[in-house]
């Protein structure tokens, strides 16, 4: 359950609040153009706000019908450890819940250490007896 102080939305956030966050957890800068057409070709956008900031976001990704990917996933260093990637994870799973039919696959790549994070939500680790390793490719 999300705090009364903070604001659920399910819009897409401003480029400049989307690389703002990404800094403030360490990821890679991004061109501010590259960024917009990922923001605006996602399938489903989930942002929490206190006032006007914002403070973590969730988007799902792919095809809308066989694919979808679990992307930026996020929370501000200074709001960690309160529930808000719980929150988060659970509108996308709501989302994914209506949306992904029978067949379709889910992906996400986990940062290191937050495995048991999505473990909690059906997601498994990879490899395992049937799956070998994950693999992506960064340019």
């Amino acid at each position: 359950m999300l705090p009364d102080k903070y604001t659920l939305k399910f819009t897409c956030p401003s480029v400049e609040q989307f690389l703002n966050l990404r800094t403030k957890v360490g990821w890679s800068d991004l061109d501010t153009n590259l960024a917009q057409a990922s923001l605006n070709n996602s399938l489903f956008h989930a942002t929490i706000w206190l006032n006007e900031q914002l403070i973590g976001m969730a988007r799902v990704v792919g095809d809308n019908a066989m694919y979808f990917y679990i992307q930026d996933l996020v929370v501000d260093p200074d709001y960690q450890k309160l529930g808000l990637g719980k929150v988060l994870m659970s509108k996308v799973e709501g989302y994914l819940f209506e949306s992904a039919k029978k067949g379709a696959t889910i992906g996400l790549l986990s940062a290191q250490g937050k495995e048991s994070f999505y473990g909690h939500y059906g997601y498994t680790q990879r490899p395992n007896e049937l799956l070998g390793h994950g693999m992506c490719k960064f340019i």
